[in-house]
């Protein structure tokens, strides 16, 4: 059982993850062998036509395991319709034989109970399946969701053409050498499927298919090779965590999370994986290691920072969490804007993180849009005598630069556009808005859109520092969630970082369980800005954890809050307005429209 207790790890300080080790698992461990299931293989008989245009006329059924036939199924079946001449010669049913035939309706209760609890395999087999699901359904019987094995579709895998020149039932009988000879009856044939059935066992054993999970999966796309390194998943526990591909010489090639380790692990050395760089990344793995975690989001937490730390070749996402940008309100006599991609102890504001430098950009110019402050890199001393640039004689910047503007007035730009950071960016909102509503009017659809995006990166960004801010002023969240068996989900959070992470098993306290996890989680230091502490994208795991239904918050030191009338409110909104103003141009005008005012709430 995994300890209820568990700090967080995936940091600088958390020794490095080492392989899961243990017992030698055994066969039995890694899924359920052939030679322990049941199989019903099934052939009917039909009137020619598809389901619901024609019907069956005859079923017939062997229940078979461990090779050994343990029951057969058969009768004729009352099509209700005339049997094509053309189809009794093939098969030798005739109207006569079915005349006195239960129909369909009073022969799938019996069918349907001996086939109770099996696996079915039939001889393409969606034909077969697709009648007898349709008959259930016509006449109300629930159809279980049986797991279906396809001989025919397996041969094609299997079979090469110099061996059979197609994958036909009776071909196949031939090749396998089966003691019943196909011949167009329900029962002789299903007889005769048995034998090709256990004939393919036989050949993909050999290729390391011993459970019927490697059954399903299995696929001759799969080079051998790739197959063969399936037992790199056998140390591997059936439980959540973290797990972490590597080469010959150590290096970390591929980290992903799962809620089961093991299988997750498997199902990369099957057809199910059709990735191209991650089947190269199998290749050329040699090691995988694991490392369990106590709770699905300890899980997705170790996942981020082992990331970060090895950056693997064949990941795509959040390789690079310090490649961010920020916005900052400089501190000098005439305050501006700056794109940034560091955070410093200087009393400035900022705005961020931006994942990438065109959108921070792009809420730049939004900013710009309605505090008309200056743009300009140049040093300006309290009393500037410098020369305006062209913003300035558009209007669009106040221009301290020639001193016509004093430090207080212009003080006053500075204020408001500090408190749309980080408060309310309804005086941005609204900028923006009337500049789309005239670019409307006069159908400059494709400006107004541009100033959309502008919107759209401002407000989205803002509500995100909001809401990250909010969870790291707290010096520590402690919180729980119980789980569907009945225990506990347990978190110690500290200023927006997993510091540890357990679970509290059914039936027991979880208050000790917690005050061990507080004892033992890592030390978290407040530092600068709202992400110093983890990484953007590890706070937003952490807040929509919290945001669950069901999570309880048992010890909190700090307050957490966000601005009533902050960048939240004018999300929903902005969502709709986005997705009209991209609408096609002969209709935009209909359909674009500003976000308006929005009511604190």
């Amino acid at each position: 059982m995994t300890s209820p207790v568990r700090a967080a790890a995936g940091d600088s300080a958390a020794p490095a993850p080492t392989p899961i080790r243990g017992v030698q698992h055994s066969f039995d461990d890694l899924g359920t062998l052939l030679r322990d299931v049941t199989f019903c293989v099934v052939d009917l008989e039909t009137t020619g036509n598809p389901p619901g245009e024609g019907g069956i006329t005859e079923i017939g059924a062997v229940k078979v395991r461990a090779g050994e036939v343990i029951a057969e199924f058969q009768t004729l079946v009352n099509p209700s319709e005339p049997i094509p001449s053309f189809i009794a010669v093939l098969t030798g049913i005739s109207d006569r034989m079915v005349a006195s035939s239960p129909r369909i309706e009073s022969v799938l209760p019996a069918f349907l109970e001996f086939a109770r609890g099996c696996v079915m395999v039939a001889h393409n087999a969606p034909f077969d399946m697709g009648f007898l699901k349709h008959e259930s359904l016509v006449h109300g019987y629930d159809w279980p969701d049986f797991t279906v094995v396809d001989t025919a579709l397996l041969a094609r895998r299997v079979i090469t053409p110099d061996e059979a020149p197609n994958c036909k039932l009776g071909t196949l009988a031939k090749l396998f050498r089966t003691t019943t000879t196909p011949n167009h009856r329900a029962l002789s044939d299903a007889r005769a499927t048995v034998d090709v059935l256990h004939g393919l066992f036989e050949r993909v054993g050999s290729l390391g298919v011993q459970t019927l999970e490697d059954l399903q999966t299995y696929s001759s796309r799969v080079a051998p090779a790739v197959r063969a390194k399936r037992h790199l998943a056998e140390s591997l526990p059936h439980a959540a965590g973290v797990y972490l591909f590597a080469d010959d010489r150590g290096e970390v090639l591929y980290i992903g999370k799962s809620k089961d380790l093991r299988t997750r692990v498997r199902s990369y050395f099957t057809a199910s994986e059709t990735r191209n760089r991650i089947g190269e990344m199998v290749g050329i793995a040699t090691t995988v290691r694991g490392i369990e975690c106590g709770t699905p989001l300890e899980a997705e937490v170790r996942e981020l920072r082992l990331i970060a730390e090895h950056k693997p070749r064949y990941n795509r996402k959040s390789k690079f969490p310090e490649r961010q940008h920020w916005l900052k309100v400089t501190v000098e006599p005439f305050p501006r804007l700056s794109l940034v991609k560091q955070v410093r102890d200087d009393a400035a504001e900022y705005l961020g993180p931006f994942s990438s430098r065109k959108t921070a950009e792009r809420a730049m110019a939004a900013l710009h849009e309605a505090f008309p402050i200056r743009q300009c890199t140049a040093r300006m001393s309290r009393t500037p005598q410098l020369s305006p640039c062209v913003l300035a004689e558009m209007g669009r910047c106040v221009a301290p630069c020639d001193g016509r503007i004093s430090m207080d007035s212009y003080g006053d730009f500075v204020t408001g556009l500090r408190a749309a950071l980080t408060g309310d960016p309804t005086p941005v909102v609204e900028a923006l808005d009337r500049r789309i509503e005239l670019l409307s009017a006069d159908e400059r659809f494709e400006d107004a859109a541009v100033h959309r995006d502008r919107l759209s990166a401002f407000v989205r960004s803002s509500a995100r520092m909001q809401r990250m801010a909010a969870v790291t002023a707290c010096a520590e969240i402690c919180a729980a969630r119980r789980t569907d068996d009945g225990g506990w989900e347990l978190h110690v959070i500290r200023r927006g970082r997993l510091a540890a992470a357990g679970f509290s098993p059914r039936g027991t306290d979880p208050r000790p369980h917690l005050e061990m996890l507080r004892a033992s989680a890592e030390t978290v230091l407040p530092g600068i800005g709202p992400v110093a502490a983890a990484s953007p994208e590890e706070i937003e795991l952490i807040l929509r954890w919290l945001e669950l239904p069901g999570v309880r918050l048992v010890e909190m030191d700090g307050t957490w809050t966000c601005p009533v009338g902050g960048a939240g409110r004018h999300l929903n909104r902005l969502e709709n307005a986005h997705s009209d103003v991209h609408q096609h141009p002969g209709e935009r005008r209909r359909h674009l429209r500003p976000l308006g005012p929005a009511r604190a709430g």
